[in-house]
């Protein structure tokens, strides 16, 4: 059965990702398996649109449009809006990056993140996706994931550092930690000089994490756990209260 023609521009758009944010003309239609005609008849037509734009360069990247479109989701709208005063009163409390981040599958989706003063390496963007074992916040939220997405999760344990922690044992010891003392720590387990914490939210049920990035945990952690279960909760009755 031929391909519908929708089905093909969602191709074109599903081939930008985390490590391909800008491509040529024929890496899309590689990326995307179309013929280079067909693909370049696709992106004229999602060029006008507003779903792509093209850059001086001739490299296409994703279009305003589409990040217009996904604000408007419950995960982005709903989540981020109930969650946004608490994000400003963490940040301004510790002066460093927070993250706001939920389950897309066996990653991190990352749908809010305010940037800290102190210069940490931190590769989380705005709608960006990450390994779940590898970040604070993915721990949580893999720790209370259902278990066939954990069991996924261990078949895949990257190696993104020297700290991160690719042994399925030692992980599920974590995750049982997590579920026991109610929040995850990273040792620059995703980048080298960046050590995180987060701790989960939900009214009912997890429903996303909430983290911060530092240099180091080892003085102020109970400090960070503290602040951030504070703003957690907050987050959670704010949510209950939407329903």
């Amino acid at each position: 059965m031929a391909a519908s023609v929708t089905s093909r521009a969602l191709d074109v758009l599903g081939a930008f990702d985390a490590e391909h944010r800008s491509l040529t003309l024929s890496e899309l239609a590689r990326r995307a398996g179309l013929p280079l005609a067909t693909a370049h008849r696709l992106i004229g037509e999602l060029r006008e649109w507003g779903a792509l734009a093209r850059l001086e360069s001739g490299e296409y990247v994703i279009g305003r449009r589409l990040w217009d479109l996904g604000l408007l989701a419950p995960v982005q709208s709903g989540l981020r809006q109930a969650a946004s005063p608490f994000l400003h009163d963490l940040y301004g409390a510790t002066l460093a990056t927070v993250h706001l981040a939920v389950r897309d599958g066996c990653e991190v989706l990352y749908v809010d993140r305010l940037a800290g003063h102190v210069s940490v390496p931190v590769v989380s963007e705005i709608g960006s996706r990450l390994p779940l074992h590898a970040t604070g916040v993915g721990k949580v939220l893999l720790a209370y994931a259902p278990e066939d997405v954990r069991a996924e999760v261990f078949t895949r344990l990257t190696r993104i550092t020297p700290y991160t922690i690719t042994q399925p044992s030692r992980l599920a010891e974590q995750l049982r930690r997590v579920r026991t003392d109610g929040y995850a720590t990273t040792g620059e387990e995703m980048s080298l000089g960046a050590c995180s914490v987060a701790v989960p939210v939900g009214a009912d049920g997890v429903v996303a994490a909430l983290g911060i990035v530092v240099p180091d945990l080892r003085r102020d952690k109970a400090r960070l756990v503290a602040a951030l279960q504070v703003a957690a909760r907050g987050i959670g009755r704010t949510l209950a209260s939407a329903e």
